[in-house]
């Protein structure tokens, strides 16, 4: 399993510890990864995922999970996420 977000695309950074000496060493900065159950209004079910704590935040200020899929762009969304968001797209089409 990879350690990327499922909804922001947010992944593994590489930078240098630098010690008292200045020596510097590679390191990585992991994201901050939770397993977290989001409900989708439009499609009435649950669903999990692998989210960073940013994009949890993000996805609580835009006001759930239906609608940060409908803003953000489907570069950033991983294949099960774009599924879902085709999926919620297609139920909005019908309703309307």
């Amino acid at each position: 399993m990879s350690r990327v977000c499922e909804l922001t695309g947010k992944g593994r950074q590489v930078g240098n510890n630098v010690s008292h000496a200045n020596n510097k060493t590679k390191r990585t900065f992991l994201p901050n990864l939770q397993n977290v159950t989001l409900i989708s209004d439009a499609l009435g079910q649950s669903v999990k995922l692998r989210v960073s704590t940013h994009g949890l935040r993000s996805v609580e200020h835009v006001g759930g999970l239906d609608n940060w899929l409908a803003k953000t762009s489907d570069d950033k969304l991983s294949t099960k996420v774009r599924r879902l968001k085709r999926e919620i797209a297609k139920k909005a089409t019908t309703a309307a």
